[in-house]
C-alpha cells in the first residue's frame, strides 16, 4: 500500500495539465452555483447539479494529485482539502441548512493555500516542516 501511495518515482499522467485545467474550471462553475444554497437558501433542486459538479471535479483534481504522488496528502495543499471537506460536512451534522460562514471559510482556505508560496503549500503539519521527499525516501525535483 505504501509503495502505491508513495511511488519511488512520481507517476506521469498523460494530459494531466489539461485534465486539471478543465476540472478546475468545472469546479469553479460548481462552487459559483452553490452560492444559491449557501447565500440565498434556494431550494435543493436549484443547486443540486452544482453540488454534483463541485464534488466530482474536486474528486478528479484530488485523484490526479494522489495518483501522481501521495506526498500531496501530507503537504498543506492536500491537508487543506481535508479541512475543507470536514468544514463543509458540518452542515450535515450541525446545521439544518447550508451556512454562508462555512462556505466563505472554504473559499478563503482554497484561495490562500492555492496561491501561497511553496514554503507554505509544501509544509506538512504532520512533520512540522516543508517536505519534498516522500516517506519512501524519493527526492522531488523541487528539493534539488
Amino acid at each position: 500500500m505504501m509503495s502505491w501511495l508513495f511511488p519511488a518515482k512520481k507517476r506521469s499522467i498523460p494530459a494531466k495539465r489539461w485534465i486539471s485545467i478543465i476540472s478546475r474550471t468545472v469546479h469553479l462553475i460548481g462552487v459559483s452555483g452553490l452560492a444559491g444554497a449557501y447565500l440565498y437558501q434556494q431550494p435543493v433542486a436549484s443547486w443540486q447539479w452544482f453540488l454534483y459538479l463541485t464534488v466530482m471535479s474536486g474528486f478528479v483534481m484530488s485523484a490526479l494529485e494522489v495518483y501522481s504522488d501521495g506526498i500531496w496528502l501530507l503537504q498543506l495543499r492536500g491537508t487543506a482539502i481535508g479541512v475543507k471537506l470536514l468544514l463543509l460536512s458540518t452542515m450535515i451534522w450541525w446545521f439544518d441548512q447550508p451556512n454562508a460562514i462555512i462556505y466563505f471559510l472554504a473559499i478563503i482556505i482554497s484561495g490562500v493555500v492555492s496561491h501561497a508560496p511553496g514554503k507554505l503549500r509544501y509544509f506538512s503539519i504532520w512533520h512540522g516542516r516543508v517536505i519534498m521527499e516522500s516517506p519512501m525516501g524519493k527526492r522531488h525535483p523541487l528539493n534539488d
